[in-house]
């Protein structure tokens, strides 16, 4: 069975980790603090911090924020559930807008017509890896008319005066808009480094910060520092300093610090990113789009624009005029012949809880349409050229046998 997407575990990463256990020191340390210098580095945003998840960054930040009852948070229809979860977990009223149809990402229309006068945050995604239309997001919350709907309700929001861009960035590590890497394009940015990401740290994520002035966003680094590790005003390579055990709680934080054994990962696969990792995505995208741009049926992912390049996470295949059974069908197919795909993602509209909230999928048409027809095909690092050609039979082959 060709499997969908395994971590690249080698000898380099099996030596680092070995490394840190060797050391004595394996929660967060000095190769977190490393792993965070370098991807303030590699994205030349202003400042970075590593943590548990890419979940607990988007919810720290939104806290940060002051997100509460009351606010609204605009984000796409078509995402994984925890864009979302984030904001239910504030108390904040989600405001779900659909998607375009050409490539997968929140449609700027929808997003306009959405913002009212409790319009606090606007959480696009770049699915699969390719980066929204993120300068027309940011004209769009400094516009005069949106600018005098804001309403701010604590310092950090007066201090902005606006509604903050928060970019759920969890596929797009790597990724380029107009020369510029995913990470400095826009207020805040967070990635994740989970099992089945580009780049992984088994769980893990990073908020890259961008903040404009008169924001500190080195202060705020450090108060995230605080407020991911229990509100504790030490961490724990602080307090083992000679006579420095005394620590204070100077608010009720949260559990989300990233430990040096995942950072021992991540510094590993940043170090080969670009010149490796990527280089090699690219090359399995590029095959598929080869060979399936030749089929009348198939619907080929936009992965690269004058302005875009992806960090080709998500090869996000689509199959022309079928329903969603047929897609089903399609895949089970596919998976008979012992290719494993996947699909991403089931609009949030769809999944129990928010359908028991109230929100339809009928609402979201393009994101629906867009799923029904998904098919997503294995990417990894070790996918050599005779798995893949048994992919694109596999997929040729069931497709055919069901339209």
């Amino acid at each position: 069975m060709i499997p969908f997407s395994p971590p690249r575990i080698d000898q380099k990463i099996i030596d680092e980790v070995v490394d840190t256990l060797k050391s004595g020191w394996i929660t967060t340390g000095p190769k977190t603090k490393l792993f965070e210098k370098k991807i303030v580095e590699y994205c030349n945003c202003q400042s970075a911090i590593a943590l548990n998840s890419a979940t607990a960054g988007l919810e720290l930040i939104l806290r940060w924020y002051g997100i509460k009852e009351g606010d609204e948070v605009i984000v796409p229809a078509y995402t994984y559930c925890a864009t979302a979860n984030v904001v239910i977990h504030c108390g904040a009223k989600l405001v779900m807008v659909d998607v375009n149809s050409e490539d997968f990402n929140i449609s700027l229309k929808a997003i306009e017509n959405a913002i009212t006068d409790k319009t606090k945050v606007i959480m696009p995604v770049d699915l699969g890896g390719f980066p929204v239309d993120i300068d027309e997001i940011n004209t769009l919350v400094r516009k005069k008319e949106i600018i005098k709907l804001f309403k701010a309700n604590n310092e950090n929001q007066e201090k902005l005066g606006r509604i903050l861009i928060l970019l759920d960035a969890a596929h797009s590590l790597g990724a380029t808009y107009k020369g510029k890497k995913v990470g400095c394009t826009t207020d805040i940015s967070v990635f994740s480094f989970h099992a089945v990401k580009n780049l992984t740290t088994a769980e893990g994520g990073a908020i890259a910060l961008n903040l404009p002035e008169p924001f500190d966003n080195d202060e705020i680094y450090r108060y995230l520092c605080i407020y991911s590790l229990h509100g504790q005003n030490k961490d724990a390579l602080s307090k083992v300093q000679k006579g420095n055990w005394r620590y204070d709680i100077i608010e009720a934080g949260y559990k989300a610090n990233m430990t040096d054994i995942l950072s021992s990962i991540g510094l590993v696969e940043l170090s080969r990113y670009d010149n490796d990792t990527l280089i090699k995505r690219k090359q399995i995208f590029d095959t598929y789009n080869q060979i399936f741009k030749k089929y009348s049926w198939a619907q080929i992912p936009i992965y690269e624009t004058k302005d875009k390049i992806s960090s080709f996470h998500v090869y996000l295949l689509r199959i022309k005029g079928i329903s969603e059974s047929q897609r089903d069908e399609i895949i089970k197919r596919i998976f008979d012949l012992d290719v494993s795909v996947n699909v991403h993602f089931l609009p949030i509209p769809m999944l129990s809880f928010y359908k028991n909230l109230g929100y339809k999928i009928s609402d979201y048409p393009i994101a629906f349409d867009n799923y029904s027809r998904e098919i997503s095909l294995p990417v990894y690092y070790d996918l050599n050229e005779e798995q893949i050609k048994l992919v694109i039979n596999a997929v040729i082959q069931s497709v055919n046998e069901v339209i």
